[in-house]
């Protein structure tokens, strides 16, 4: 069946915010670090985002099953927190959120986004859909951020 993903509204705040503690459990391990952004936010801030950022969802038998969220500044477009549920990750659904992002805004020339330098995994998939390391932040002792882009020609 087709993968449908929707804009999610200001009543899936609760969802993707379960559906994220989940889904960074694994990188919370990985990094020996349970206080990541994505554990610590808030129903409230995320529900502030879905008013003022595309926040998008793909809904499986009435469960949010994976969300990614974007916005654009100037001629690039930032894309945060891609979540896909852990029963559902390898089968195409990351994909078809960050591909529906690109579709989303047409006017962006590139595409920003960032992961830890030891999610490899998250590294391999942003690498396969064209995405360019392009600088490394260290933001903590346990914790390296390398940033990524995708310049298109429009």
């Amino acid at each position: 069946k087709p993968m449908i993903i929707t804009t999610a509204s200001p009543e899936d705040a609760q969802a993707i915010l379960d559906l994220q503690r989940l889904a960074y459990r694994s990188e919370a391990e990985l990094y020996g670090d349970d206080k990541l952004p994505p554990l610590t936010e808030t129903v409230d801030q995320i529900r502030a985002e879905i008013g003022h950022r595309l926040v998008l969802k793909r809904v499986d038998d009435g469960l949010i099953v994976g969300s990614v969220r974007a916005h654009q500044e100037g001629d690039t477009c930032h894309i945060g927190r891609l979540i896909v549920h852990p029963d559902r990750q390898g089968r195409g659904l990351g994909t078809a959120l960050l591909s529906e992002v690109e579709v989303r805004f047409p006017e962006a020339r590139r595409f920003e986004l960032f992961t830890g330098t030891l999610s490899v995994r998250n590294i391999r998939l942003y690498e396969r859909l064209g995405y360019v390391p392009f600088k490394e932040e260290v933001v903590s002792p346990k914790v390296t951020l390398v940033y990524l882009e995708k310049r298109v020609e429009r």
